[in-house]
């Protein structure tokens, strides 16, 4: 059997990536970030689109070279059809049906959140197998999503709960944003964090039946809290900032616990993985590696480098669906609302 080389392009918000895998094992995983949105504390759609737009070819084009191989040794094309920002997506989907039809080769389209679960399954070389067994649970929290997915199969995956307000990541980042500290605030929360008393100040935490998120409850506490705080004392966060900072991170780390430990009861499946932006996380991964050690989980936490939006998880989806033959049309558009669908 010929070798399989898929060229992975993501594009669904600030990041433009490109990867090739052969045969499921990685080559090369590029990505160029856009730093213009800092000075807005959040992404701005006209310009990531823009940025997209100058990236693209010089990424795609360094994850060939890096790669050692040429384009015409590409099987088939994956891209990112969404969920993610609609102008971001375009620049992407655009791109990847132009260089496939160019080369008279297939075109494979991939679900973002799908590519996040899947990232479990890049390999580092071909004797990897630290992949999970199917079926298994995962956790999937990012800046737009927090999700509990049973992963059934690569392309069978069944949303068991999810946020119905603002996601984890979302909340991270609007804490940071009232506190002053920056965008993106994930990284500046884990890093103080891991200086700070986890238990100096408590906020609410939501009552949600079932698998279901809720994260506006806990931003409306700290927000009020804070508040007052700073009435009482205007160099509050100064004084306090590593002990705030992990305390939002305890505060969201255990409402995601809560619900992902009640999953795993529920099902009986104790093969228990996480994935997302979020997961980089490091309060997160210990908590994941003190419930395996407390309640015998297997637990998958993905290398940093796959954690993020990476066009290596759409390379390794795009291998799963070349072999199945499941392809593309030319005529398919991208989408901007979270399904797994």
């Amino acid at each position: 059997m010929a070798d399989i080389y898929i060229l992975g392009i993501e594009s669904s918000c600030d990041d433009t990536s490109a990867a090739v895998l052969k045969n499921g094992v990685i080559l090369s995983n590029v990505t160029a970030s856009q730093e213009v949105h800092r000075a807005y504390g959040g992404v701005v759609p006209e310009l990531a689109s823009r940025a997209h737009q100058q990236n693209v070819v010089p990424v795609v084009d360094q994850a060939l070279k890096k790669a050692g191989i040429t384009k015409e040794q590409l099987s088939a094309i994956a891209f990112t059809r969404g969920p993610g920002l609609m102008g971001s997506l375009l620049v992407g989907v655009n791109f990847a049906k132009g260089f496939a039809r160019s080369l008279e080769i297939p075109l494979i389209d991939v679900n973002h959140l799908q590519g996040h679960v899947m990232a479990h399954f890049i390999k580092e070389n071909e004797a990897d197998d630290h992949m999970p067994p199917f079926p298994f649970i995962c956790l999937l929290v990012s800046g737009g999503n927090s999700q509990i997915v049973k992963v059934n199969a690569y392309n069978d995956m069944e949303v068991l709960g999810q946020t119905i307000d603002d996601a984890a990541g979302e909340a991270i980042d609007k804490c940071a944003k009232v506190l002053e500290w920056g965008y993106p605030g994930g990284p500046v929360i884990d890093k103080y964090a891991r200086q700070g008393n986890p238990h100096a100040f408590r906020f609410s935490e939501p009552h949600i039946e079932g698998f279901d998120y809720s994260f506006s409850g806990f931003k409306t506490s700290f927000l009020y809290s804070l508040r007052k705080w700073i009435a009482d004392d205007p160099k509050f966060i100064e004084k306090n900032k590593f002990d705030l900072a992990a305390s939002i991170e305890f505060t969201i780390v255990d409402i995601l616990m809560k619900k992902l430990r009640l999953a795993v009861k529920e099902t009986g499946i104790t093969h228990v993985a996480v994935a997302g932006g979020v997961s980089a996380n490091n309060g997160l991964r210990n908590a994941f590696k003190e419930h395996a050690e407390k309640y015998g989980w297997t637990i998958y936490i993905p290398k940093f480098s796959y954690t993020t939006d990476n066009a290596a998880m759409i390379a390794c989806v795009g291998t799963f669906k070349y072999l199945d033959e499941d392809f593309a049309t030319i005529n398919l558009p991208a989408f901007s609302k979270v399904t797994f669908k």
